[in-house]
């Protein structure tokens, strides 16, 4: 009995001796290429409004984790979106109306500027100008938001791939009469105007300023441009044999809220989760990719109340004109996409960017 008991310890010690080195060894998963998607105001109840109105099943409800985000500012409980789109590019707080830096100009380093750095592929697309807030934190270090010009200007400064939106204005037609249009054709870029231009180029270095100013809402003319322009950004930064970085913004999401529109909020809210498809298809095939989605912040403080349950044809209620400092929802799919679950706060997404590529904190 006794030599039973001896052996029996003995086997117990090598099985935890053993579970002990599997763990040590276990490795952080690998990923080569990240795609982060940020739908501008979109709530918890923007969401479930286009998964009411909708046909069929939302991509975002195909996510395997799900988490939320504070959006709290450095100096204001509600943020607006040049503080939050910081927080998000850069795992910083600044005041609001700052992009990409403190009050004081020093500057940070956004995820794409870092992934850059490391010899990735880069690319910003937005549903707005893209010199508008949530791109330009990606980019920019600006202490005003509204400085679209000087924005524009800090493209030049950094040496992304692909960007694709409007402002086509912001480079061409300047109060300072200086032609931006020319110097990015001589940093190497092909300029597009139109998303026919943007789907049929062999560029890899591609400015696509699609419209003068900001794009039009889905319905009034701007169509599939996103999931377009996405595809095409995808098969031209998937070249780089090390990796990328890809930021998708749906800004209009965040217009309708000030709208209180809930029509166009719905409109928006299915267009860009059909861009969501458009890189769910991508990680397909691409294993070692992370998607996730998530937004700045919450805007209309948008409630439910509608009896009918359709909320495509009928009104939602509003609390607000303006942002709100409400949670918002993070979805998560595909390489590390665990680590974005719980609830943890905006400038998180920069430091398990970091971590996931293996890069060394900044």
């Amino acid at each position: 009995m006794k030599k039973y008991l001896f052996l029996l310890t003995i086997a117990s010690f090598l099985l935890f001796i053993n579970c002990s080195n599997d763990l040590s060894q276990k490795k952080d998963p690998e990923v080569r290429n990240i795609i982060f998607l940020i739908g501008d105001g979109m709530g918890v109840a923007q969401v479930y409004a286009a998964m009411s109105s909708s046909e069929y099943t939302l991509n975002m409800e195909r996510t395997k984790h799900i988490g939320f985000a504070e959006t709290f500012s450095l100096n204001k409980k509600i943020t607006d979106s040049a503080a939050a789109g910081t927080a998000l590019a850069t795992g910083k707080k600044t005041k609001n109306g700052v992009i990409g830096q403190d009050s004081l100009g020093n500057e940070f380093s956004s995820i794409l500027v870092v992934a850059e750095r490391h010899g990735l592929a880069t690319g910003l697309i937005s549903t707005s100008a893209i010199t508008h807030a949530t791109p330009a934190s990606f980019i920019a270090h600006e202490l005003s938001r509204n400085d679209y010009e000087a924005i524009a200007a800090d493209f030049l400064s950094t040496d992304i791939d692909v960007f694709i939106g409007g402002g086509y204005n912001h480079f061409a037609h300047r109060a300072d009469s200086l032609n931006y249009i020319d110097s990015l054709i001589n940093h190497g870029y092909q300029i597009v105007t139109t998303i026919e231009d943007v789907e049929s180029t062999d560029s890899n270095k591609l400015a696509g300023l699609l419209y003068d100013e900001h794009p039009p809402r889905y319905s009034e003319g701007r169509g599939d441009m996103l999931p377009k322009a996405t595809k095409k950004t995808l098969e031209i930064l998937s070249k780089n044999e090390k990796g990328f970085f890809l930021m998708i913004e749906g800004s209009q999401i965040d217009w309708a809220g000030h709208a209180n529109n809930t029509k166009y909020s719905v409109e928006e809210t299915l267009d860009f989760d059909r861009t969501i498809g458009v890189v769910l298809e991508f990680l397909n095939e691409n294993p070692n990719t992370l998607l996730v989605v998530t937004a700045d912040h919450e805007t209309g403080g948008m409630a439910l109340t509608s009896k009918s349950g359709d909320y495509l044809t009928s009104d939602a209620t509003f609390a607000t004109g303006g942002h709100t400092s409400i949670m918002v929802p993070v979805f998560a799919y595909g390489s590390g996409a665990e680590l974005f679950t719980g609830i943890f706060d905006n400038t998180g997404f920069f430091t398990r960017f970091i971590k996931l590529y293996g890069f060394d904190a900044e």
